[in-house]
């Protein structure tokens, strides 16, 4: 045997010169093979591994315009991030999504809704993607000829949230928000990626996408972008809504903090200003009293599932920057506890 083991490890020295360069050819060749095999594989992170943060605008101590290369939606998403003087490492991050105008037509938590003042003592870094009007916040099927290629759920789900960790240094502890059109779209984005999220609100929208509100309300949206919702998740009533309906997958919200709110649709002083809050009176009260409906049905089935949840249903507001932000206070206690802020 030691006989053998030496005339086999003296082969390949002996092997001629043409023969161990096709081995070699071979070997290169069975590497380039696993190596694209790899990067084609479904479910493989491929797309948030290419994703990269392509520029920083520092505002102000406290905050940055944060512009990151998106790979799934072949685009730069800005974003604003709210952070303590220093950005100190090792904080938790609150990602709150925009609504109906994805903050570009500048209706947004940062402009209007008092996030920039609630939070600038708070250790924690707000992460205010601008983008995605009227899209729903999730993937598209296809390209929309008005909307274009939107793929929102990836981009908040596997894109941003790493480059984010890695340049503001954080615990890796993250919640999620969304208000209006982006209410019910957060909770099904967290049951999407459930060991993404440790805690969830919904302020003032409509869960739910497969009953006949919330069918409404996902296509209502969409269509005032003047986008086709068939491109969304194909006809209303295919499996895809149902994958997509917070209200039918609720049970994977099991173990989130969750927190439900919505106004009564009739104004008051929760709304303040009318006026210095974006209005509210005009449709308004009818999409709060949409929103008090969808978001008592979400209500409803977390409790018929014995999930905890808390749901705050004001006696007054008409879908106003006012009533958010009296939500947003309201909710922030027990977000804070869930991600150590």
């Amino acid at each position: 045997m030691t006989e053998l083991r030496a005339r086999t490890t003296r082969m390949p020295a002996s092997a001629p010169a043409p023969t161990r360069r096709r081995r070699t050819r071979r070997t290169v060749l069975v590497a380039v093979v696993f190596a694209l095999l790899a990067a084609s594989a479904p479910g493989l992170p491929t797309a948030a591994a290419a994703a990269r943060i392509v520029g920083v605008q520092r505002l102000s101590p406290q905050v940055d315009l944060v512009s990151v290369y998106s790979p799934s939606m072949h685009r730069v998403v800005r974003n604003h991030v709210l952070h303590p003087v220093g950005k100190p490492a090792g904080l938790p991050s609150f990602y709150m999504l925009p609504g109906a105008g994805g903050a570009e037509d500048g209706i947004s938590w940062y402009h209007s809704g008092g996030a920039r003042a609630f939070f600038a003592h708070k250790r924690v870094n707000v992460v205010l993607p601008i983008g995605g009007k009227f899209s729903m916040w999730t993937d598209w099927n296809t390209n929309d000829p008005v909307l274009g290629h939107n793929k929102w759920e990836t981009y908040i789900n596997r894109e941003l949230p790493p480059v984010i960790d890695a340049a503001y240094r954080t615990s890796r502890v993250n919640a999620l928000s969304g208000v209006s059109m982006t209410a019910g779209p957060a909770l099904d984005i967290v049951t999407h990626a459930p060991s993404r999220w440790r805690a969830v609100a919904s302020y003032s929208g409509c869960p739910g996408a497969t009953d006949p509100l919330g069918l409404l309300a996902n296509t209502a949206v969409v269509a005032r972008g003047g986008g086709n919702v068939v491109n969304m998740w194909g006809p209303p009533g295919s499996p895809q809504w149902r994958h997509h309906d917070p209200v039918v997958n609720a049970g994977k919200l099991r173990g989130k903090t969750i927190y439900l709110s919505a106004g009564s649709g009739v104004a008051g002083p929760v709304d303040g200003s009318l006026l210095r809050n974006g209005g509210g009176l005009v449709g308004g009260n009818v999409i709060e009293r949409v929103a008090l409906s969808c978001t008592t049905n979400m209500a409803n089935r977390l409790a018929g599932l014995h999930i905890p949840h808390r749901f705050v249903h004001r006696p007054d507001g008409v879908h106003t920057w006012g009533l958010f932000y009296a939500d947003l206070r309201d909710s922030w206690p027990m977000i804070a506890r869930a991600i150590g802020a």
